[in-house]
């Protein structure tokens, strides 16, 4: 199977910058969202290409594997237990046994390490690489283990469950299932003692939280804020308007009147944080038609002359001239 093209996937350049790759990142998530898309049944699975493409090329050491080796420069060594094998892209493997006998044959010598098995068999442009045989050193005794683990923004909030690869004490490669408590935030470094390196008494495993942001909800603390547009009658004569929330959409009322910028205050829809929840907070973005007709240009002329407002006469700056 060809290659995804990440790049494309997210509408970008190979030159785009890492505030590039994550505005693209929300632009196409938010299109593909199977809540904005339920009668697409094809939307799903394009959001989950979205999702992958923005969690190797935002991490700049697997964007740098991918740009060399394309999806076999990023994919991951699966331990079931029975078997042992390397896979990548979406249904593209090949056991560990036979991936060692392809090293074997390029001179490589075994490693779990996915930039020295492509570096090995790819590397200098295609040509036998001269890699020098390395010895694997043990874990000093005691060492703490660092991993970074990547959460949607919905596991960041809910928990979740995630499977993680470590070296045992007797040197045997095991998998271990660490449970991410609800409402984690990213950066934040989860403990797990005694699953760390060494020998009789190993070290901890701390595990990296990276959470991905999501398509249209932002995080403040325990408070969840979220830009819904307005078109100007709206925001002039009031409406009600629907929104979506953590646990479903509800109808919120826009009082007439209301200028860009307000945050209507949504009790209790926020996170439960340090025994006390959150709110959320609908903030109003006033969108002003597109495109007029000439009568309809007119009559906003005129209704313009007859209100005969100054929204920035009490605006700070001109308090501060009058002053002056």
């Amino acid at each position: 199977m060809a290659d995804q093209d990440y790049y494309a996937i997210l509408g970008i350049t190979r030159s785009a910058n890492a505030d590039e790759i994550k505005k693209a990142y929300r632009r196409m998530a938010k299109k593909y969202h199977p809540d904005q898309n339920r009668d697409d049944k094809t939307a799903e699975s394009k959001f989950k290409d979205v999702q992958k493409a923005y969690e190797v090329l935002s991490d700049a050491k697997k964007r740098t594997q991918y740009d060399q080796y394309g999806q076999a420069g990023v994919g991951e060594f699966v331990d079931t237990g029975d078997k042992k094998y390397y896979q990548w892209g979406t249904d593209s493997t090949i056991e560990y046994d036979d991936l060692q006998d392809l090293l074997n044959a390029f001179g490589g010598q075994r490693s779990n390490s996915r930039a020295s098995v492509f570096e090995q068999i790819f590397g200098n442009r295609g040509q036998r690489s001269q890699a020098r045989p390395r010895t694997p050193s043990p874990p000093a005794r005691g060492q703490d283990v660092e991993r970074r683990v990547r959460l949607t923004f919905e596991q960041s909030i809910r928990g979740a469950t995630v499977d993680i690869g470590r070296t045992a004490a007797n040197g045997k490669r095991e998998t271990i299932s660490v449970t991410i408590p609800p409402n984690v935030k990213d950066g934040q470094r989860i403990r797990l003692r005694g699953k760390g390196g060494g020998g009789q008494s190993p070290g901890d495993l701390f595990i990296v939280c990276d959470v991905q942001p999501h398509p249209y909800f932002n995080r403040e603390g325990a408070d969840i804020l979220l830009d819904v547009p307005v078109s100007l009658t709206e925001a002039a004569l009031g409406a009600k308007v629907e929104v979506p929330t953590l646990d479903g959409r509800i109808t919120v009322t826009v009082p007439p009147g209301t200028p860009g910028g307000t945050k209507l205050r949504l009790r209790g829809r926020g996170l439960k944080d340090n025994g006390s929840t959150g709110d959320q907070y609908v903030v109003v973005r006033i969108v002003p038609p597109k495109k007029l007709s000439a009568s309809q240009e007119a009559r906003l002329r005129e209704l313009a002359e007859e209100l005969d407002e100054n929204p920035r006469g009490d605006a700070p700056w001109q308090k501060a001239e009058t002053k002056t």
